[in-house]
């Protein structure tokens, strides 16, 4: 019993000194401290403060200086391993639909391909590493704001890329649909220039505007004078426009249809009862 007693009043004792340590450190070194986020400067404040404050004054109980004291100590000191301690903290999170992982009310990106899905996250101080099983899949500079989204753009590009083949794949069944030739079209577009989708993409926008026949036609006159491009459907759309003939007044050749032609009688019952004869102008 005298045994544990005597090891709790030393931890108390050593528990007490570290607490008093701790306390020095809060009123002199982090009391009124105002420095920007992040390790490396807390770190330089807290060396120069060291070099200059804490490490120079003579200490209430040694009555030396810390500095002083270490020079003596420090020939006795082991050497550091040569690789730093492993501090990292692991949890497994759930991957939201956006590939995002939350940490402390901010959001980190994750490749799409991993969305909705647990992975594990190991925090450090200045850094947080994703995994996928074994498989390092994304890392970020650790934020200490609050409700930031922090993406890495690659992570996104995937995802991008597949919206973006879906919608040149709707785009084309589309195209593929104004006449029989389009596929075709299509091809020669492929072999004469190097982004077929823009000129695709202009070629149903003046669709929008002229109608599918006029398009139509227009790309079976492209394959006459083999010219493939949507600059050349717009010139075939404007010439036809130009040159298309004007409705004139309407001629009846025919006797016949003279004769057919019917007129309604004139109501005269305006004038019938009346005391006065309208006059009449003089020529």
């Amino acid at each position: 019993m005298r045994g544990d007693f005597h090891d709790l009043q030393c931890t108390v004792f050593a528990k007490g000194r570290v607490e008093s340590g701790v306390g020095y450190v809060k009123k002199n070194f982090l009391n009124g401290l105002q420095l920007p986020p992040g390790l490396n400067a807390l770190n330089t404040a807290a060396r120069h403060w060291m070099d200059t404050v804490a490490n120079v004054r003579i200490h209430g109980e040694t009555h030396k200086q810390p500095i002083e004291l270490f020079a003596l100590e420090k020939p006795h000191l082991n050497a550091l391993p040569p690789l730093p301690a492993d501090t990292g903290v692991i949890r497994t999170v759930l991957t939201s639909s956006r590939f995002r992982v939350v940490l402390d009310t901010n959001r980190y990106s994750v490749p799409s391909l991993y969305a909705s899905q647990p992975l594990l996250l190991k925090t450090f101080a200045d850094r947080l590493c994703i995994y996928h099983g074994e498989k390092l899949i994304a890392t970020h500079t650790r934020s200490y704001d609050r409700h930031q989204d922090i993406e890495d753009p690659e992570h996104g590009k995937e995802l991008l890329d597949q919206r973006r083949a879906a919608r040149d794949a709707k785009l084309l069944l589309r195209f593929y649909g104004l006449c029989p030739r389009a596929e075709e079209y299509y091809l020669q577009l492929k072999i004469h220039r190097l982004n077929p989708r823009q000129h695709i993409a202009k070629i149903m926008a003046l669709s929008e505007v002229h109608g599918c026949d006029k398009i139509a036609r227009a790309i079976e006159d492209s394959f006459e004078f083999q010219a493939f491009s949507s600059d050349y459907i717009a010139n075939i759309l404007q010439q036809r426009e130009r040159f298309s003939p004007q409705p004139g007044p309407l001629h009846l050749t025919r006797r016949q249809d003279l004769l057919e032609v019917e007129l309604e009688q004139p109501d005269l019952s305006v004038y019938e009862g009346s005391d006065t004869i309208p006059s009449v102008p003089k020529p």
